[in-house]
């Protein structure tokens, strides 16, 4: 039992599994399991105004799993090791979270999904770093779990309602480009690091001429002997200018501001707004604080906001310890970006094709409803919040446009990095190449054809008329990454005959 483990049992009994102790029970000096402190309450129903979180639970040996969802609970609300007297100087069965459900994984023998309830009083408004340190701040350590990961959570909307969200979003954002109907381009400047800053630039120049809307900036790269980052600045925006005049559309460089403090992160902000740059850029990697700070300058500067999630699979990746990225994405809605990488599917990097559709979800739509197929735990409303565009990066290519835009829709940016700027012909040619196809995929939708099954007929007839989307299918057109996912529904969706 898991009071064992906690140094020693006490004579308090439930009468029956999982029930709290009552009485001098609750509060004699000493161990009893969190169960009993009132951390485990089968019959709760959670109020609208709840947040709720769904963990996957592998308790330690002998550790019975309602047990363990009750430690989740106590220890990422109001609990410590063991009993003291001062719970009795607060409401604390109002402020207790309450492991209402506990259900066992189909397939994953010694898993559970533990289901709490968090009252909404346990948390500052509008604050991410305070609901992250509760939820995940100390209780991933617990020796009583042999694994813990943080699968979905419900925000209610009176907590969804004290965040500002995305500072522009899907629609104010094609309002400021002019850019409708279809998904938007983009390529990462290649190679990332060890351009000259003037070489940087032409880059960026031939992307955007040859017709995507987006180039960027890789996560890693910010000020380096190689490239100070104000040089960057002025090269790429001379190439951004350029491409706009000779085209004319709006264009954008994705100006990485991301530094070693805050300080430093404004100077390279405003400098970029003063260069005229419709875009900035920040890595997950600077921090919950460090986002919300962004997301309110870009806010009041009019500036797009995009968030590369840099580091993210180092918790988001494996099954049974971590957090999914569809929190992620929910936190980051929360604080407020305009873009956020989440998945290709048919890329180079992780993507199960259901749980990318609900990251997708998640960050687009208003109201999310429960889809264990999708990996979503419960409904999620976000009311008159706006959405956030999704980005696919990673290992894409042209000859694969019907099944980008099957899985993602047409309110994504595709970004093709290699896949640009590989092009035998050249960058602008490749540029070229991704526009066609994209264009050619959309007018076939468009008028009712069943681009995802014709997708291949469709290319080939659009590759007639554009020699640099013939080059783009030959050079890379058999080209997939063909892997096992890791992160993948506990729950799939067989079709009824």
């Amino acid at each position: 039992m898991l009071a064992v483990m906690r140094l020693k049992p006490t004579t308090a009994r439930p009468d029956r599994e999982g029930s709290m102790a009552t009485g001098q029970d609750r509060w004699s000096a000493g161990v009893i399991p969190y169960a009993e402190m009132g951390y485990y309450e089968p019959d709760y129903v959670p109020k609208d105004t709840d947040i709720l979180a769904a963990f996957r639970i592998t308790p330690q040996p002998g550790v019975p799993p309602h047990e363990a969802g009750a430690a989740v609970a106590g220890e990422s609300s109001t609990a410590t090791w063991t009993v003291v007297w001062t719970d009795r100087l607060t409401a604390y069965d109002h402020y207790q979270a309450k492991c209402y459900r506990v259900d066992p994984v189909p397939g994953r023998d010694g898993e559970y999904i533990a289901y709490i309830a968090y009252d909404i009083d346990l948390f500052e408004e509008g604050s991410i770093p305070n609901l992250t340190s509760s939820i995940i701040g100390n209780v991933f350590g617990f020796k009583a779990l042999r694994s813990l990961r943080l699968e979905d959570m419900r925000i209610p909307l009176s907590y969804v309602k004290t965040f500002r969200g995305p500072p522009h979003g899907i629609v104010m954002e094609r309002e400021y480009l002019d850019k409708y109907g279809r998904p938007l381009l983009g390529a990462t400047t290649k190679p990332k690091l060890g351009l000259s800053a003037r070489n940087y630039g032409r880059v960026v120049y031939e992307a955007l001429r040859g017709g995507l809307d987006f180039t960027k900036d890789d996560e890693n790269i910010n000020s380096q002997p190689f490239m100070r980052w104000r040089d960057r600045y002025l090269f790429a925006m001379e190439g951004v200018n350029r491409a706009a005049e000779q085209t004319g559309e709006v264009k954008g460089h994705y100006l990485n501001v991301t530094a070693a403090s805050m300080e430093d992160m404004y100077e390279r902000a405003e400098f970029a707004r003063e260069l005229g740059s419709v875009i900035v850029m920040v890595d997950l990697t600077v921090g919950y604080t460090a986002l919300h700070s962004m997301s309110n300058w870009a806010r009041a500067n009019g500036v797009l906001l995009h968030l590369h999630r840099a580091g993210h699979g180092t918790y988001t990746r494996q099954k049974a310890h971590g957090v999914s990225f569809r929190v992620i994405s929910k936190w980051c809605r929360l604080i407020g970006v305009d873009h956020l990488h989440a998945g290709t599917v048919v890329g180079k990097l992780e993507g199960d094709p259901a749980m990318v559709a609900g990251y997708y979800d998640t960050l687009r739509e208003q109201t999310i409803p429960l889809d264990l197929s999708r990996g979503i735990y419960f409904e999620q409303e976000w009311g008159s919040m706006p959405g956030t565009m999704p980005v696919a990066s990673g290992g894409i290519h042209a000859g694969q446009m019907a099944q980008l835009l099957g899985y993602l829709g047409e309110d994504v940016i595709l970004q093709f990095g290699g896949g640009t700027i590989g092009h035998p012909m050249g960058i602008a040619a490749g540029a070229t190449a991704n526009r066609i196809a994209v264009e050619a995929m959309i007018k076939a939708r468009n008028e009712g054809r069943d681009f995802r099954a014709e997708g291949d007929d469709i290319l080939a007839a659009a590759a007639k008329h554009s020699r640099e989307l013939q080059v783009a299918l030959d050079t890379w057109g058999a080209i997939s990454f063909n892997y096992e996912a890791t992160d993948t529904p506990d729950l799939v969706v067989t079709p009824s005959r």
